[in-house]
């Protein structure tokens, strides 16, 4: 438990990072982190790409996960 929410921290963080280059703040970058692991899974899953069943994988699941949660935020808040 306490490993995944420093895994949704600290993808949210980099996610926020890789975006527009700062962090959104702890909370907001665990969120951004736990939307994106679900939403990497299901991408990766779509894509033919196995399950993590590493910390590492997870960590790149759900970075890429809130990459794009946080492209479409910003696509749809235009």
């Amino acid at each position: 438990m306490i490993i995944g929410i420093i895994t949704g921290i600290l993808a949210g963080f980099i996610a926020s990072k890789i975006t527009n280059g700062k962090g959104k703040g702890c909370i907001i970058d665990l969120l951004l982190g736990l939307i994106g692991g679900f939403v990497g899974g299901t991408l990766f899953g779509l894509l033919g790409i196995g399950p993590a069943f590493n910390w590492l994988g997870e960590l790149i699941t759900s970075v890429c996960g809130a990459v794009v949660v946080l492209w479409l935020w910003k696509k749809l808040s235009k």
